[in-house]
């Protein structure tokens, strides 16, 4: 490797320490599709004007992990990061998209199965070790 790409990668090293306060795992588990709102809380203080830039994404529309990290150019691990940070002080939130939401109309309905595949699957990454249970058929 050259002297000037080794350059660059201690340099983005660097960047994504200072922008995690030397973090390296996020607190809340997110996937890379997973998308985000803003939400009604405020950022505080301590929140890096990197945190800002993340909100003002949010803002404009809803975005996944996944578009935020392309469109800043910054490490996935990173924006995790951040986000957990966001999620924790309420100024992101992880919407119910409209598949999974109950209409006014149906409030005696029992659940979809959309909704259902959802709760499996994000409590099967939560608790990936669990026992599984058989699939009703």
């Amino acid at each position: 490797m050259s002297t000037h790409g080794r350059a660059a990668e201690e340099s983005t090293f660097v960047r994504t320490y200072t922008l995690t306060r030397g973090r390296t795992k996020p607190r809340h588990l997110l996937g890379l599709e997973t998308v985000l709102d803003a939400g009604p809380g405020r950022p505080g203080p301590a929140q890096a004007e990197e945190c800002e830039e993340i909100l003002a994404l949010c803002r404009e529309r809803r975005r996944s992990v996944t578009e935020l990290a392309g469109r800043l150019r910054w490490p996935v691990t990173a924006v995790k990061i951040l986000v957990s940070d966001l999620l924790d002080a309420d100024v992101l939130v992880v919407p119910v998209t409209a598949p999974y939401a109950a209409s006014d109309t149906d409030s005696d309905a029992s659940p979809s199965t959309q909704l259902l595949a959802a709760l499996s699957a994000g409590l099967k990454r939560k608790w990936p070790d669990a026992i599984a249970y058989p699939q009703a058929g």
